[in-house]
């Protein structure tokens, strides 16, 4: 198994979720984050003062899968988050040793 977090941007989410649920994916875990990679943040103008914002909002979606699933999942992120611009973000994946589901006890894929 493998856990994939992908950093986006805000306005990709309903895209990538679509995306995902295409290919039989449906459980997955979305947190509003905030940061900045190479994008650096920008500046703003508020009430005739300027200042800078830094850390700018994103979203992290996380899942789990199945090995055979994983590449799949990775083409349909990437694909529909791209915009081509600085600030598209980053897809990380990550080995999960196990997962159990609370509800059943199953374990392992079955979990997932």
């Amino acid at each position: 198994m493998k856990k994939i977090e992908a950093i986006i941007k805000p306005f990709k989410l309903e895209e990538v979720k679509d995306a995902l649920s295409e290919l039989g994916i449906e459980g997955m875990t979305v947190t509003e984050v905030k940061g900045f990679g190479r994008q650096k943040g920008h500046t703003e103008i508020y009430r005739g003062s300027e200042y800078t914002v830094d850390f700018l909002p994103k979203i992290k979606l996380e899942v789990v899968l199945a090995d055979s699933a994983v590449e799949g999942a990775l083409a349909a992120i990437v694909k529909t988050a791209k915009t081509g611009k600085i600030g598209d973000g980053k897809v990380f994946v990550l080995p999960v040793e196990n997962a159990i589901r609370i509800r059943t006890d199953e374990t392992g894929d079955k979990a997932v």
